[in-house]
């Protein structure tokens, strides 16, 4: 999955440092970035030492293996000749997937500093914190910190066989588990079940935990369940959001783990007689 880059290893604390030369810069005009294409799927980011005009204000993001990562805040023009500006959709999957993962961490925090430039609750400008990685107002003393928004996957299996979905409105065509966000009030558990019967219309038992991904791409922390279908073995499309779902066995299952994903890490479980 996009954040297993062992032996690599992220430190996220934060600290207010100042970038050096050699430092990691990452800069963000949605929906693209600044980046250099290599061989294959190989993606660069520039250092702070490529830029010829500076990118403006850096915050620091964090760090791995001892490489520090910082975010521009452009005020003005920039220039970093041998890089050009790519379209974010790159990072999926793109190598090396340490650089995969940090690009993808650094768009979620660069969204949460662009959309919280102001106080939602005076309208004043916000300002960050010198000890964590908070927002707050000097005004009313509003606190923000990044947007992390919970969210179920869950394979319903019956015996060896699991419920593959694809979505109704979306570019993405290939098999998927169903999902949802939590809404106020409800456990992991309970969206689970809500979103079984809102998306597909079962009715499920043995919820059983088998892993967690942070998902940057919307700002989500996914938590991963297989669970058994209890009662009618129909599916039924009841809220539209998908335009298909059906019963696969381990041996009909399309091989694509792309690696990446925990859709996808669960459905190459299943397959494999590993979940």
């Amino acid at each position: 999955m996009i954040q297993e880059i062992a032996p690599h290893r992220y430190d996220n604390h934060y600290e207010p440092l100042s970038p050096s030369p050699d430092d990691r810069v990452f800069l963000f005009s949605p929906p693209k970035m600044l980046a250099r294409e290599g061989e294959g799927r190989e993606i660069r980011f520039p250092r702070l030492k490529d830029f010829a005009r500076l990118p403006g204000e850096l915050i620091y993001l964090f760090s791995i293996d001892g490489e520090k990562f910082f975010l521009a805040q452009p005020d003005g023009e920039w220039e970093a000749p041998g890089f050009s500006l790519l379209h974010t959709g790159a990072i999926r999957g793109c190598t090396p997937p340490e650089l995969s993962f940090a690009a993808a961490t650094a768009m979620q925090l660069s969204r949460w500093y662009r959309d919280n430039r102001f106080c939602g609750r005076c309208g004043g400008e916000m300002a960050r914190d010198t000890k964590e990685r908070m927002l707050y107002c000097p005004c009313c003393k509003n606190t923000v910190y990044p947007k992390i928004s919970p969210c179920i996957i869950t394979g319903i299996t019956d015996g060896d066989r699991i419920l593959l979905t694809k979505y109704a409105r979306s570019g993405y065509n290939h098999y998927a588990l169903v999902a949802g966000f939590c809404e106020i009030g409800e456990s992991f558990e309970e969206t689970l079940r809500r979103e079984v019967a809102e998306e597909v219309g079962l009715e499920v038992e043995n919820i059983r935990y088998w892993n967690s991904q942070p998902w940057s791409f919307s700002d989500s922390l996914l938590a991963g369940f297989f669970c058994d279908v209890r009662g009618s073995r129909t599916p039924r499309l009841v809220d539209g959001e998908l335009k298909e779902a059906s019963w696969f066995s381990r041996e009909e299952i399309p091989v694509s783990d792309d690696g990446v994903s925990l859709t996808r890490a669960m459905i190459e479980a299943f397959r494999q007689g590993k979940a």
